[in-house]
């Protein structure tokens, strides 16, 4: 990979500086870079040139919709905390082209073919950057990094929508709400104790350089992977986990099957009395609108910023030996039906409230415990949706940068069908490991012969 130019890219004018305060959801989220990647195969008409062209000029009119995006977080001394400066500090956009074909892309293996070379290395300036790479058979591909202290999932992926719209010169089906109003307290604050078994206080780790999954052991390297599921192994999943006259949703069988093979390879690995957690996050734009009218339900809908949970289980690797899928499957709804009430998410804006200024965590990840979170992508319809006029993506993940040290897994569609899954994984090597060698009927390396190319 080469890099052939980098410019700074800033929403078109007019453009009114101002401060946006964090919500009480983005507090929860530590200082992490998230990123995406979107494949396509070459464009029928347009050369390099002209594509950077017109990208950089519908990036600059999605950035005036989208002010934060072009801004920085900073100190606002008028207010004494960190908030995010929209003051059109700009992004940068690198321009690159790669010795390399698409259907050559080892996709399985991001660490090897993604990190560091098709996407942005890290956030340099502000809050977002983006790469574009000219492949050698003339494909294109758009990286995408951003500081995850300003969206979650769904914002982002409102985002690259609305970019790709504006090159089509569209209208973008979603116009950006960053009202802070209607995520207010409370007043006086009152919570659950309950929310004190999700979140706790960040406290730093008395050994600096430890992780939260990493050991002295190489193979406990968190690695990046990506896998597809069949559909009909999805649907087995599902049946298995659905036993007693229940029926559980596929992310709950996912979910149930993920946690119990990291399990059993702790177990394998002589870990019998650590804990292994797992996370499922939570989004709850819908729930916080529930009998608020319809306009509490649009406002909602196009909220931009975090706006999660995250109720995790915990159990020993021993106690998963003698489990079925639908006895885990259980645990794994027991612990998500406190996350899913209009409730819990105003529990949690005033809990945050009562914790400032202290910085906040996922109390899953507050140890040194086994921890991983669940997230679910599918309904960010990336696959069909991500058009910047070239036509249907080939291939699109999220991208999780390596220096990062929770452990994540996103469940994805499929560019093939409908039925199948891309399972996005950021874990360390040895469960992986373990997993493609025990589960090898559900859960295949992700390839170029899969995906058609």
């Amino acid at each position: 990979m080469k890099v052939i130019n980098k410019v700074v890219v800033h929403a078109e004018e007019p453009c009114v500086e101002h401060w946006l305060p964090f919500t009480n959801f983005d507090l929860l989220v530590p200082p992490f870079d998230v990123g995406s990647t979107f494949f396509y195969n070459k464009p029928s008409d347009a050369d390099f040139s002209t594509i950077l062209k017109t990208l950089k000029a519908s990036l600059s009119r999605v950035l005036s919709l989208y002010p934060p995006m072009a801004g920085e977080i900073a100190w606002n001394g008028d207010a004494g905390e960190n908030q995010i400066h929209c003051n059109n500090h700009g992004i940068d956009f690198i321009e690159a082209v790669a010795d390399v074909e698409l259907k050559e892309l080892n996709l399985y293996n991001p660490d090897e073919c993604i990190e560091g070379k098709l996407m942005p290395k890290k956030l340099l300036r502000g809050v977002l950057a983006v790469q574009v790479t000219k492949l050698k058979c003339e494909g294109i591909v758009i990286g995408v990094m951003v500081d995850h202290r300003i969206v979650d999932g769904y914002s982002a992926n409102m985002f690259i929508q609305s970019w790709a719209d504006m090159t089509r010169s569209k209208t973008p089906s979603i116009i950006p709400s960053f009202g802070r109003s209607y995520l207010q307290p409370r007043s006086p604050t009152v919570y659950s104790p309950l929310i004190d078994n999700v979140f706790a206080p960040f406290v730093p780790p008395s050994n600096p350089n430890g992780n939260l999954c990493e050991e002295e052991d190489v193979s406990y390297k968190l690695v990046n992977r990506i896998y597809y599921i069949k559909g009909e192994e999805i649907k087995r999943l599902q049946l298995l986990a659905s036993e007693n006259g229940r029926r559980t949703s596929k992310l709950v069988a996912f979910t149930s099957f993920l946690w119990k093979e990291v399990a059993l390879s702790m177990e394998d690995s002589g870990k019998h009395n650590e804990a292994c957690n797992v996370v499922v996050t939570v989004d709850g734009r819908r729930r916080l609108s529930e009998g608020e009218g319809e306009e509490k339900e649009k406002l909602m809908a196009s909220h931009f910023g975090n706006v999660l949970s995250m109720p995790y289980g915990s159990k020993k690797p021993q106690e998963f030996k003698e489990k079925s899928l639908s006895d885990i499957a259980i645990e794994v709804q027991k612990f998500l039906q406190t996350a899913t009430t209009k409730e819990h998410f105003l529990d949690i804006i005033d809990w945050v409230e009562d914790q400032k200024p202290r910085p906040l965590i996922s109390k899953a990840f507050a140890g040194n415990d086994m921890s991983f979170s669940v997230s679910a992508g599918q309904r960010f319809e990336t696959m069909d949706e991500i058009d910047f006029g070239w036509g249907k993506l080939t291939f699109g993940s999220c991208h999780v940068p390596s220096e990062r040290k929770d452990c994540f897994v996103m469940t994805m569609g499929s560019p093939i069908n409908n039925e199948d899954w891309v399972v996005y994984a950021h874990m360390p090597m040895k469960h992986m490991n373990y997993i493609e060698k025990h589960a090898s009927q559900v859960i295949k390396p992700l390839n170029a012969d899969y995906l058609n190319i």
